[in-house]
């Protein structure tokens, strides 16, 4: 009996002190909005130091300053607030935020007196995993049918550039075929796909040849960092999506984009829908930044969450109030076309386009079935601020996607119009690589079908590509016959740079030389050019330091740029 009595009390002591432990390993979560960026290490006149030589030549190519925004998050702040016990669970350097885990309210209370923070509040929602809510990604609503495509797509096999099979429909239905038959396939456009995951992409036959070519530059994992998002145990949401661009089937399946390059981005948790998502989706942009991607494919939405007390509203819709859609126009000032799915919530109690396909500067993709007509499921316009949405529309109904482990299936959900609309647009820039994302967007809207009369169902309506070209090419028609050639040597230069002009007429030139955080660093203004060969020097660059450089020459009607390096 005594042994049993000491057994129990060491029972009881054993038991509090769990407890003890327990309630010591409690968390509290802060968000902290950061006032500046001082003290780092970093500067916008290095951005090599932080951002890739892709990121920085689109930046110089659409004369997109390096800003402030740019820079990482002051490491110093960061190691203040990790010397108070802080561990830095989150950052964001679009949004100068961190969300820090502590646990004492008490350490809580002397960070919020730094000087540099500018707000701070609990953050402990974001972490939570209540389920039972309403909220569910919008993906969950799409269908897939697993009936086989194979024969009708064999009977298309002479009537377009590649063999599409049943997807020739889709391809077609926007003109991209006729694109690619120029030879338009994406070739040097880079693609970031932020999805909820890409199960067995690595063994896939359909992406056999992105993977022999090396297209697939890299993956990375936001939800999980270090997680396999090939893992045959994780969603195949992204899997179905890639295919609509990069996907490679002959006779069953050709993607809209097959020889654009991809990184394979994951934000979204499938199994579940929290807003720290929406987190996870800004960190996969500033990523998908740094390495120089031109396109985001975004097949994801939010609105309603697993906890209610993070629903968004209709009037959060206005383009500028959620963070998934702060960051995604914050993608787009970068430079980057930003192409986002605009749900399937077209026959729910909800019916409105979610963000980020609110955003303002989001090139946001409606469905419409195999026939052109609107697909009852894809949401609604307009914007809580009263702009049409969405953009555009595709082929969102019956879209031919790849299925595990091989073959294709019929697939319905704006999840999919979106990147057929991605990819198509990769082709578009490959075609036209001087524009920005701002003026491939116009063109194409200007190209669809309800340009003249754009409604809240199906928006500026379906795009023609090769109409979208047309628009683009007619503006350069006249810097083609200026001058039809422009050389510049030497490259890399020190002194000088020499460029010989060809001119199909006279014509008088502006010359500017552009450095990396797009401020103009020569100029060469009104310069006169004669019929036939020209040389034109820009001097006295000896105390320019190294980098890249963008050469910008115009005529007034067109613009033909040169990267070079010192």
């Amino acid at each position: 009996m005594k042994m049993m009595k000491q057994t129990f009390l060491l029972g009881i002591l054993f038991l509090a002190l769990a407890f003890s432990a327990f309630s010591q390993q409690r968390a509290y979560y802060y968000e902290v909005k950061l006032l500046d960026k001082q003290f780092s290490p970093y500067s916008i006149a290095e951005p090599a130091k932080f951002l890739s030589q892709k990121s920085v030549e689109r930046r110089l190519i659409q004369q997109i300053p390096v800003v402030e925004t740019d820079l990482p998050v002051s490491p110093a702040y960061l190691s203040q607030l990790r010397e108070e016990g802080a561990e830095i669970v989150y950052k964001s350097k679009w949004l100068n935020l961190v969300i820090i885990r502590v646990v004492q309210p008490e350490q809580a209370m002397q960070i919020s007196r730094k000087p540099f923070i500018r707000q701070m509040k609990s953050a402990d929602h974001l972490f939570a995993r209540q389920r039972g809510g309403e909220g569910k990604p919008y993906f969950d609503n799409e269908v897939i049918d697993r009936q086989s495509f194979r024969s009708k797509g064999r009977s298309l096999k002479s009537q377009a550039a590649f063999n599409y099979g049943a997807s020739l429909n889709q391809a077609r239905m926007i003109n991209i075929d006729q694109l690619h038959a120029l030879n338009f396939t994406g070739n040097g456009i880079t693609i970031g796909v932020i999805d909820a995951g890409y199960n067995s992409v690595d063994v896939m036959q359909a992406f056999d040849s992105l993977r022999a070519n090396g297209q697939i530059l890299g993956t990375r994992d936001f939800v999980e960092p270090g997680n396999n998002v090939y893992n045959s145990g994780i969603s195949t949401h992204g899997t179905m999506v890639l295919s609509t661009m990069g996907g490679n089937l002959p006779g069953q399946l050709m993607g809209t984009a097959p020889k654009a390059s991809y990184w394979l981005l994951r934000s979204e948790d499938a199994v579940s829908e929290y807003i720290m998502e929406a987190y996870y989706w800004v960190n996969a942009a500033e990523f998908a930044d740094s390495v120089g991607v031109d396109i985001i494919n975004s097949s994801l939405g939010y609105s309603l969450f697993d906890n209610p007390d993070e629903n968004h509203t209709y009037s959060d819709m206005d383009g500028n109030t959620t963070v998934v859609t702060i960051g995604a126009d914050m993608a787009a000032a970068k430079g980057i076309l930003v192409v986002n799915s605009a749900g399937n919530s077209g026959a729910n109690a909800w019916k409105y386009i979610t963000a980020p396909a609110d955003a303002d500067s989001v090139l946001t993709i409606g469905a419409v079935d195999p026939e052109g007509v609107y697909a009852y499921f894809s949401s609604k316009g307009p914007t809580a601020d009263g702009r049409i949405k969405p953009d555009v529309t595709a082929q969102g109904q019956q879209t031919i996607v790849a299925t595990i482990p091989s073959g294709v299936a019929g697939g319905s959900g704006t999840s999919f119009s979106s990147p057929i609309i991605a990819g198509a647009a990769a082709c578009l820039w490959q075609a036209n690589p001087t524009f920005t994302n701002m003026e491939l967007i116009n063109a194409i809207r200007m190209s669809a079908s309800q340009s003249s009369g754009p409604d809240n169902l199906k928006g500026w309506g379906i795009p023609d590509f090769v109409q979208a070209n047309s628009l683009l090419t007619q503006s350069v028609i006249h810097e083609q016959k200026a001058f039809h050639e422009l050389k510049t040597y030497p490259n890399p230069f020190s002194a000088h740079i020499s460029l010989e002009v060809t001119a199909s007429y006279p014509i008088v030139l502006d010359i500017k030389l552009i450095n990396s955080n797009g401020k103009v660093v020569s100029s060469l203004i009104g310069v006169e050019i004669a019929k036939g060969k020209n040389m034109v020097a820009i001097n006295h660059l000896d105390s320019l330091p190294s980098g890249i450089y963008m050469l910008q020459v115009t005529d007034g009607y067109a613009v033909t740029t040169k990267k070079v390096i010192k």
